[in-house]
Formats: C-alpha cells, structure tokens, sequence
C-alpha cells in the first residue's frame, strides 16, 4: 500500500485543566484499522509533542492507515494549566482519548506513548480499554508501576538495553 501523507491539523482539544493543544492526522483511506493517541515524554524535561519518538510513533501508525493524535498534557506548548506530576497529565490522556473516539468513532484504540508518557498511557489503559497498547522506554525505577494493572490488551514494551 502507498503511504498517503496526511495533513497536519492543529486542535485544541477541551481538557480538565483548559485547552489542550494537539495535531491531529488522518492519511483519509478507507477502513481504517484503528485510531491512535500518543503521549509524550515528561513536560518537565522538554517532552512535547512533536518530540521526535512521538512524532516517529505517529508515522508508524499512519503507514498503516490509522489516523493519530498527539497532544501536549497540561502547561506544555499552548496547553492550559501546569504539570501535575503524573495525575492531572492521566486526565489530560483520557480527554484525549474521549476527542478522537468521537472524531474517529467505531475505530477501535491503540493508545501508545514513550517515556513518561508510556507511564500514563499505562495508567489510562485500565479506564480507555485499547485494542492495543505500545510502551516505549517507560520510565521503570523513577516512577512506580505497582498500583497500575496490566492492561487487557496485546502490550508491546520496546525497551532499550542502555536506558
């Protein structure tokens, strides 16, 4: 299948701390598999959006014709509020979630994220239910996984060797 680049639409998106800047891309081919939410890395270590794994992430999706959003949590780019060290930026997630299962509805979820932001998309796994979840380099020993269930879902952990 050729790749259709999609088209770069920036939205802001209603979140429980204000407005949440996002981009959303949709390459427009017909039945699509799924549709896809990616979180970034941590807010306070220069983590947004368009960070380049997120970004690589989202590329990936849309090869296979899924549709993709990423949006910055709380306090990060145009988004309102500040970082809430993990609680508020799981809200954030889950309003993500809740736009693009109306934008792309009945398209089943794959919910993804990369360091901090494979720590929250874990902790909303349990409530958004994916269809499938991708954890790249989550952030094992600075955060605590023990009160975050394993998800329901097929899981890929792309953890690297030297991280």
């Amino acid at each position: 299948m050729e790749f259709h680049r999609p088209v770069a639409e920036r939205v802001m998106l209603a979140g429980p701390a204000g407005s949440l800047e996002a981009i959303a891309e949709d390459p427009a081919l017909p039945q699509p598999p799924a549709c896809a939410v990616l979180c970034h890395p941590h807010p306070l270590g220069g983590g947004t959006m368009t960070n380049k794994v997120v970004h690589t992430l989202a590329r990936c999706f849309q090869e296979l014709s899924v549709p993709t959003l990423r949006f910055n949590f709380r306090g990060v780019g145009a988004s309102a509020g500040k970082f809430d060290d993990g609680r508020g930026e799981t809200l954030d997630a889950l309003a993500a979630i809740g736009w693009a299962r109306t934008r792309w509805a009945g398209l089943p979820l794959w919910l993804g994220g990369f360091s901090f932001g494979s720590m929250v998309a874990l902790r909303v796994a349990a409530q958004s239910m994916p269809a499938l979840l991708i954890t790249v380099a989550p952030p094992l020993g600075r955060w605590s996984f023990a009160d975050i269930a394993a998800p329901s879902c097929p899981w890929l952990i792309v953890q690297g060797t030297r991280d």
